[in-house]
């Protein structure tokens, strides 16, 4: 089976790689790893530079669990992209890394993470980076 991971280049994401290695060695797992940005930003934080991407790609090799690291190119809404593809693997869990709130802000979650965790088809496993 495959976990889908959301991955962004930030601890919330290097949290969330940690987290799908655990539970991909734990059950055989294979992972996609899927980094995207919006279409409609000129800069985007979220998207991860091609080196990042090459150094995650090693870091997983080395772990041993079988993965493939995906950029979505095009897209506006991470969320949409992320349902898409644990679909059309028919994953068993997603993992996604979620960021430290404001008691504010505690009170929702960022329109992505609360979209994965609401309209997701599988597990979703939400880690906090330490």
């Amino acid at each position: 089976m495959t976990i889908v991971v959301g991955y962004i280049p930030t601890t919330q994401g290097e949290a969330a790689i940690t987290a799908a290695i655990t539970e991909a060695r734990a059950h055989g797992d294979s992972l996609l790893v899927v980094n995207m940005s919006r279409d409609d930003k000129l800069v985007d934080a979220h998207r991860a530079a091609s080196t990042e991407l090459s150094r995650l790609d090693a870091e997983l090799t080395e772990s041993g669990v079988p993965h493939e690291v995906r950029r979505v190119e095009h897209g506006t809404d991470p969320a949409d992209a992320i349902l898409r593809i644990i679909g059309e693997v028919d994953a068993r869990m997603l993992v996604i890394g979620l960021r430290p709130r404001t008691p504010v802000g505690k009170l929702l979650l960022g329109s992505t993470a609360q979209r994965l965790l609401l309209d997701a088809d599988c597990p979703v496993l939400a880690v906090k980076a330490h």
